[in-house]
């Protein structure tokens, strides 16, 4: 039965693989992906350009060993990619809603990237966590949790 299921999926990823094949072979006119993205302009520029950084970033962040550390210089460049996104879209979108979350994403990200960038620096230098940097991380990501000292007793 096993052996049934491997071979349906080394079939079906065969067949996945004969279509991409096909497609490119049956279009040699269209531009590749790369060239497109140099020709582009306006809004489509802008987010290609934003993800191209972001990318870039996080594939050059030095790895370290510690995960938090490595895990902090990789979210860094991808919460800068969200905004640069969202700049994109202020230029260019319309609608309030949008406009408006593009706002937000702006205004948060900067916050956790600050968070982001304090406790990295804690990191590097070994100190003790930081219970005020861990709140502010935290709070970040919705309602600030009251402390057990003011806690309501039922």
């Amino acid at each position: 039965m096993r052996s049934r299921i491997t071979l349906s999926r080394l079939l079906a990823g065969l067949g996945l693989g004969a279509m991409v094949l096909l497609n490119s072979a049956a279009a040699p006119s269209e531009v590749p992906a790369t060239s497109q993205h140099q020709h582009e302009t306006g809004f489509d520029a802008e987010m290609h350009a934003s993800m191209e950084r972001m990318m870039q970033a996080m594939e050059t962040a030095p790895p370290s060993g510690v995960p938090e550390a490595d895990f902090l210089r990789m979210m860094i460049p991808h919460h800068q990619g969200a905004i640069d996104m969202a700049r994109a879209l202020l230029l260019y979108g319309h609608d309030p809603l949008v406009r408006q979350l593009a706002e937000e994403i702006i205004t948060t990200q900067q916050v956790e990237i600050q968070s982001m960038q304090n406790r990295l620096e804690l990191l590097r230098a070994g100190r003790a966590p930081d219970l005020a940097a861990d709140q502010a991380l935290g709070g970040t990501r919705g309602e600030p949790q009251p402390s057990p000292s003011h806690r309501e007793h039922p």
